[in-house]
């Protein structure tokens, strides 16, 4: 498939068991029906999952603002 932006060949990658398709020259992300909701399910599966006692990372404030499961998802 190519990018519909700048022809390039898009790049499939899987992130968190979701296909994400995305230009490696524009960084632009396309998601197919359905992707874009298990995004968010998993997500605040991620923020409610502390068996520690510790708040979840979406409830306390980061210093360098890196990490969370949506950062990882769309590191490209």
């Amino acid at each position: 498939m190519q990018c519909p932006i700048d022809g390039t060949a898009l790049v499939i990658a899987d992130r968190a068991g979701v296909e994400i398709d995305y230009c490696p020259t524009c960084r632009g992300v396309w998601l197919d029906r359905g992707e874009l909701d298990k995004i968010v399910e998993r997500s605040a599966l991620a923020d409610d999952r502390r068996d520690d006692g510790r708040e979840a990372p979406s409830k306390r404030k980061k210093k360098d603002g890196v990490g969370s499961f949506l950062s990882d998802i769309f590191d490209f």
